[in-house]
């Protein structure tokens, strides 16, 4: 039986991960893609931006249902690539034996964020956008920074998140022949 190679793809919100994620499950044979926003973590910091501004330990996320998922599948399914959307790359010490090449899509985050605002508000009113809009500023935007700063060093290829999807995943799949 040949272990599945585990594909971690990272950006921010709005930074394409869940996107690319989708279309490189279609494009590769053989392939299952789990995503960090189906799962609810029990054990995991309760507020995202106090756990950024206390240092952004990784390792307090307890990924055990996503961790037994990929083993799970890597038992059992035989397929060829095991696609995580998944944000922290090689951060959390339980996931990251698993992982054997981690995506970051650079996007920059005046792009992100307006992906973000047309995903979540396209029937929102334009008060809902200013209350997200004053959070993103005093609040949210730390966490987006956190990304760039320890997630993005942190993988093996950076792909730049302005380029169409589909050369998106045209450099991932030339990148993975390799892994």
């Amino acid at each position: 039986m040949i272990k599945p190679k585990v594909i971690s793809i990272a950006a921010v919100s709005g930074g394409g991960k869940t996107t690319i994620t989708k279309k490189l499950s279609l494009t590769l044979k053989n392939s299952k893609a789990l995503f960090f926003d189906d799962y609810d973590f029990q054990d995991c910091p309760p507020d995202l931006i106090e756990w950024v501004n206390e240092g952004a330990d990784y390792n307090l996320w307890n990924l055990d249902p996503m961790i037994h998922d990929v083993e799970s599948i890597a038992a059992k399914d035989m397929v060829s690539y095991i696609l995580l959307d998944y944000p922290f790359s090689y951060k959390n010490d339980s996931l990251k034996e698993l992982i054997d090449f981690s995506i970051y899509i650079d996007t920059p985050l005046d792009v992100a964020l307006a992906r973000r605002l047309r995903r979540d508000y396209g029937q929102m009113n334009a008060g809902d956008i200013l209350n997200d809009l004053d959070f993103y500023l005093n609040h949210g935007r730390i966490a987006y920074l956190e990304m760039e700063k320890s997630i993005k060093p942190n993988s093996n290829l950076v792909v730049d998140g302005t380029l169409p999807p589909d050369k998106i995943i045209e450099i991932i799949q030339r990148e993975i022949e390799n892994v």
